[in-house]
């Protein structure tokens, strides 16, 4: 899987590949999960259980055992980072990362809040707040009812979300292990890692981040890059890192960034069938997702469909229902007309995420 130089265009099935390949979902990896996770810089985990399916459908050794240590360690998190969206994330950087999302973070929720928050000085808020969450983990609920009194004209929803941006926070275990269901308290980065965030936004870490992103998403143009994290002023950090990374086209005409050694398969290369979890950032981590998904289902990516790929692309949306044995069904629905060789193929790899929903347990598999 050698890298190939001098291709000024590249289109959409190479650009597929590349993104295959980069968010090790092209072959499954032998690297841990921890790693991955590093990898990827975090996986979204607004819906808790869905880390589980990217990293299974990602990692050849992957078992939910090894993410719940993880998360049980402290050495993986899951906090508010890119988009303003919960991400799984590794702790040193949730440490790196806060500070240099702290000014989107506030400027998202106050144009999402800004209205709703009548007389209510955000400085106030969270110095208020701050201290609930690290004399113990609390609902962002219950933190805003406690507060309520303070500001009344407030709705105590509204105060808990804000200070999820203004306050460092994560979510505490036992949210998130595996197929256990847990409400979602949040206490302070220091109270649940033993140290603060960092001081403020670093150019280094703005540098590594593009990089990463790059190694993990790549070839890339900077709109792809701000919409996957949210970011703004990049520009400057592009311009800066200009003279280490190669440039690509894309079929419109774009200019895509890459990093020198990023890995560019050849667009007839294989591709398995993969199960993605809901939110995926294979999907999401894009600007223009049409490497991965057909514009007429770009809705469905931020709706929370779980996609299957199918020839690397989305190609159907899949469901689960648990049994009372402990088994779990998982049905299909595809998007367009299957291939019988790729309709087996589904079923095949379907059958097996049954088995993994379901510890072991046969599920049944459905294809529409």
């Amino acid at each position: 899987m050698g890298t190939r130089r001098g291709a000024e265009v590249l289109g959409r099935r190479a650009l597929n590949r590349a993104t295959l390949a980069r968010q090790l979902l092209l072959r499954r990896d032998e690297r841990d999960a921890f790693a991955a996770v590093d990898h990827l810089a975090g996986l979204q985990a607004q819906e808790p259980q869905e880390p589980h399916v990217g990293l299974w459908s990602r990692l050849a050794g992957f078992r939910p055992a090894e993410l719940d240590g993880l998360l049980e360690s402290r050495r993986v998190v899951r906090t508010q980072l890119m988009r303003r969206t919960l991400h799984l994330v590794t702790a040193e950087d949730c440490l790196a990362l806060r500070p240099v999302h702290q000014p989107m973070l506030l400027a998202r929720m106050t144009g999402t809040l800004g209205r709703r928050l009548p007389g209510v000085d955000l400085a106030e808020l969270a110095a208020a707040g701050e201290p609930l969450f690290a004399e113990e983990p609390r609902l962002l609920p219950e933190v805003g009812r406690l507060l309520a009194g303070r500001w009344p004209d407030a709705a105590a929803r509204d105060l808990g979300d804000a200070l999820s941006s203004l306050v460092p926070l994560v979510q505490t275990t036992p949210r998130g292990l595996w197929r256990r269901q847990a409400p979602a308290r949040t206490t302070t980065v220091r109270a649940w890692l033993g140290r603060d965030v960092a001081d403020g936004p670093d150019d280094d870490v703005l540098e590594a981040l593009v990089l990463r992103y790059l190694r993990a998403y790549g070839p890339a143009a900077s709109a792809d890059l701000r919409a996957w994290c949210g970011l703004s002023g990049l520009p400057a950090v592009v311009t800066r890192l200009r003279p280490r990374l190669r440039s690509f086209r894309d079929e419109r005409g774009r200019e895509l960034l890459d990093v020198d050694d990023g890995p560019l398969p050849e667009p007839g290369e294989p591709a398995p069938v993969r199960f993605l979890p809901a939110f995926d950032n294979a999907v999401l981590g894009y600007d223009d997702r049409s490497r991965v998904v057909a514009d007429e289902h770009r809705g469905l990516s931020v709706a929370g469909a779980r996609f299957v790929l199918v020839d690397g692309t989305v190609s159907a949306i899949w469901t689960s229902a648990g049994r009372d044995d402990g088994g779990v069904d998982v049905a299909v629905s595809p998007l367009r007309a299957l291939t019988p060789a790729e309709r087996t193929e589904v079923e095949e790899e379907g059958t097996r995420l049954a088995a993994f929903l379901g510890d072991g347990v046969p599920g049944a598999l459905t294809v529409g």
